[in-house]
């Protein structure tokens, strides 16, 4: 098959490139530069021709849109439109990438519930509004797209919260961070395989979740990235959100339900403290050291 990335040069684009290349698939990977998402006839000539197209392209500078929601919908609203639309003229299987912001992110009332596929959306940020109308574009212009959310991604290719910890734990030692909002750490790798095995799994179009499975506040996962770089867990201590002031609301609860991906015969991503403890010395070590797609599962 011919496949078509867009946003090819973040972290997500880059491994699944990369995952694809080794797997001898004929892929054209374009970033930002390559394609301008919001320019529909730019996009109609880009998947021209494509077997399958995955739209790794988004906004997602969360506090910014907050000042800017109006780029932040062109690009994850209009400019997703723009991909769906020609994606069905052409006869192309989309995947679409989603996020967990398009939920309101309260834990909820008991605890331990993951958010299903068909939970009602509900954003709360500008940000989580753009993706949500990006969702609601793409099923109405390509109602056979795979929809597939994720959330707390990290990987070797571009700034993520492990190397950003890593950094400032050596650089500071001791580090305060949240230990009150609770999601899925998800190896940007892991996702790339994930989107591969949908497509070839004949996956009929919907909502999937591709985060890993297990949950962990973001002081869990620090202990993780400072005790996998060599150091004391214990420099980083937990703290709360109301401590630390951003300008687009948080969501406390990311924890993403997987059924979707067992009705249609696909296998959910591993528990996320395992997945981490394969990704770090690629991810601690930067694009060096990436991992190959045979221990990208």
């Amino acid at each position: 098959m011919r496949w078509l990335v867009t946003g090819a040069g973040g972290m997500l684009g880059t491994d699944l490139v990369a995952v694809l290349r080794a797997r001898g698939e004929d892929v054209r990977g374009l970033d930002r530069a390559g394609l301008d998402v919001t320019d529909p006839a730019a996009v109609d000539r880009a998947v021209d021709g494509a077997d399958v197209v995955v739209g790794c392209a988004a906004y997602t500078a969360v506090d910014a849109a907050q000042d800017d929601e109006a780029r932040a919908f062109a690009v994850n609203a209009v400019g997703a439109q723009h991909v769906a639309r020609a994606a069905a003229r052409h006869g192309a299987r989309l995947v679409h990438v989603s996020t967990d912001y398009v939920f309101d992110g309260v834990v909820p009332a008991g605890g331990g519930t993951p958010y299903a596929e068909d939970a009602p959306l509900a954003p709360r940020s500008a940000y989580g509004r753009s993706k949500a109308a990006g969702e609601w574009a793409v099923r109405t212009e390509h109602p056979g797209a795979l929809v597939v959310r994720t959330a707390w991604l990290y990987g070797a290719h571009g700034p993520c919260f492990p190397r950003t910890i890593a950094r400032l734990a050596r650089e500071r030692g001791a580090l305060d961070v949240v230990d009150d909002q609770v999601g899925q750490p998800t190896w940007t790798a892991d996702l790339a395989d994930l989107v591969v095995r949908l497509v070839g799994a004949g996956a009929p179009g919907g909502v999937y979740h591709g985060t890993s499975a297990g949950r962990a506040s973001w002081w869990e996962l620090a202990r993780e990235v400072v005790g996998a770089a060599g150091l004391d867990p214990d420099l980083v201590r937990p703290t709360t959100s109301a401590a630390v002031a951003r300008p687009a609301p948080r969501p406390a609860w990311s924890v993403l339900g997987h059924d979707a991906l067992r009705r249609a015969g696909v296998e959910p991503l591993g528990d996320w403290r395992e997945r981490w403890r394969t990704a770090a010395p690629h991810v601690l070590a930067g694009p060096g050291a990436h991992a190959s797609s045979s221990d990208s599962r």
